[in-house]
């Protein structure tokens, strides 16, 4: 089993910047894809950005230019970099993680943090 804990979620004025972070832990033998997806309330849940295990990237047109994702595989954390936020951003976001263990993968989760951009 692979925990998830993500943290750095919060209140924040349009146009300011926020960082979440996504830690991973347990039985993790091999990660590859590390993703955050965010859930507003009444709509479906949606890819923000996306980084694979050699750096490679790709992110929602939405976002584009103003977030960043990056990711430690030292530390087997994924980070979001959000800067210019604005209220349409306002969202539950959570992270994703493929692990695979031999010919065996599974898709991880995290319980989700707040963020909210006030206008």
């Amino acid at each position: 089993q692979v925990q998830l804990v993500e943290s750095g979620g919060g209140l924040v004025q349009a146009g300011g910047s926020l960082r979440l972070s996504c830690a991973a832990s347990g039985s993790i033998f091999r990660i590859n894809a590390m993703g955050w997806y965010r859930q507003a309330p009444g709509k479906q849940r949606e890819l923000v950005a996306v980084i694979t295990s050699g750096g490679s990237t790709n992110y929602a047109d939405s976002v584009k230019g103003r977030f960043t994702i990056s990711r430690d595989n030292a530390k087997n954390t994924v980070y979001l970099q959000m800067n210019s936020l604005k209220p349409e951003d306002t969202a539950v976001y959570y992270c994703n993680v493929d692990h695979q263990q031999w010919n065996h993968r599974t898709g991880y989760w995290g319980q989700g943090t707040q963020v909210t951009v006030s206008s």
